[in-house]
């Protein structure tokens, strides 16, 4: 009886309970394995954190490329993206963003995605000046290219084709980069930046509804434009939808003298631009160098529709926004004007 009791000694136990003893008791399909038993648990807790969040903001590849474009215009925090990735007008459509932050959800409508801070507003409605409404006219957004801008040329504006070369050599620094075409209107260089092929990426950004629509329109007719990055998005210049430190270039066409506030454009445009980054603009002067000194006053006292300023006005609020290297070409009463973000 004694001898029945008395374990065997190690060296005369069978081979399975010699490997029973050396390791922990685990399945036969288990995906541990005794020499990685220890990172194991930190790989899973990796693997779960993946699959939960490709579940709820669609793949990490789309919340990688948004993140860095859009902000939300209520607290500037990136926007979380649920749809197809891509710059381009069908992905961005498709797409629903939302802030993580204040939580308010935007969405595309018409082919162009609404960033305003009144996106989604029921009952609450905002008067805007007189400018600023009629280029939400469908007429005056109709007939911007068919006409309207021609007539710039009489106060000194070379045309279209002549201030997209002058731009595009203020750009020189910022090709490659990601662009944004604030006050775009219907999207005349907006299109031209696009079909350039020098950007990574063009966002053709207004407040008028219309003038967006209207290049939507331009782009469904012109097939180069079918494959570009290229996105329509409804933004208030003085409140703009992207991080800060995160635009390369931004060009403002015959804008200035039409927002409502000047200078709280120029400071939103400097904290988006990158350091480094450009700002270009074009707009009617109040008077210039060669305006006859007798005809100032008189300049100065016709009521205005529109908020034109004088070559030392842009230069000073410019620099006062912390913009530097600045410089301008002036012919009549147009200028045109650029300043880098150092």
């Amino acid at each position: 009886m004694a001898k029945s009791v008395v374990a065997n000694p190690p060296f005369l136990r069978p081979l399975h309970q010699l490997e029973f003893l050396r390791c922990p008791r685990l399945s036969s399909k288990s995906q541990f394995h005794p020499r990685r038993f220890r990172s194991q648990p930190q790989s899973i807790i990796r693997a779960i954190s993946a699959v939960a969040a490709e579940s709820e903001l669609g793949t990490q590849q789309d919340q990688a490329i948004e993140a860095d474009i859009f902000a939300c215009p209520v607290c500037y925090e990136p926007l979380i993206r649920k749809g197809p990735s891509g710059l381009n007008l069908p992905a961005i459509y498709r797409s629903g963003f939302m802030c993580k932050r204040c939580k308010k959800s935007y969405s595309s409508k018409d082919r162009y995605l609404d960033l305003t801070v009144t996106a989604g507003l029921r009952d609450y409605t905002e008067i805007q000046p007189a400018r600023t409404e009629l280029f939400r006219s469908p007429l005056v957004s109709f007939l911007y290219e068919r006409g309207w801008r021609q007539n710039f040329r009489q106060s000194g504006f070379p045309g279209p084709d002549e201030e997209f070369k002058m731009a595009q050599e203020y750009f020189e620094s910022a090709k490659g980069g990601l662009i944004v075409d604030v006050s775009c209107g219907s999207g005349l260089f907006s299109r031209k930046f696009a079909k350039s092929g020098a950007y990574s990426g063009v966002i053709a950004l207004d407040f008028s509804e219309n003038m967006l629509r209207q290049c939507y329109e331009f782009i469904k007719k012109d097939d180069t434009l079918s494959t570009t990055n290229i996105a329509l998005v409804r933004a208030d210049v003085s409140r703009l939808p992207f991080p800060s430190g995160s635009v390369d270039a931004v060009h403002a066409g015959a804008a200035l003298h039409c927002w409502p506030s000047p200078s709280n454009a120029v400071a939103e445009i400097t904290r988006v631009l990158k350091s480094g980054g450009v700002f270009v603009g074009s707009t009617f002067l109040r008077y210039s160098s060669l305006t006859p000194w007798f005809l100032r006053p008189f300049r100065e006292r016709i009521p205005q529709g529109y908020g034109y300023l004088t070559e030392e006005e842009i230069k000073d609020l410019c620099t006062s926004c912390g913009l530097t290297n600045y410089s301008s070409k002036i012919q009549q009463a147009f200028i045109m004007f650029t300043a880098q973000k150092p």
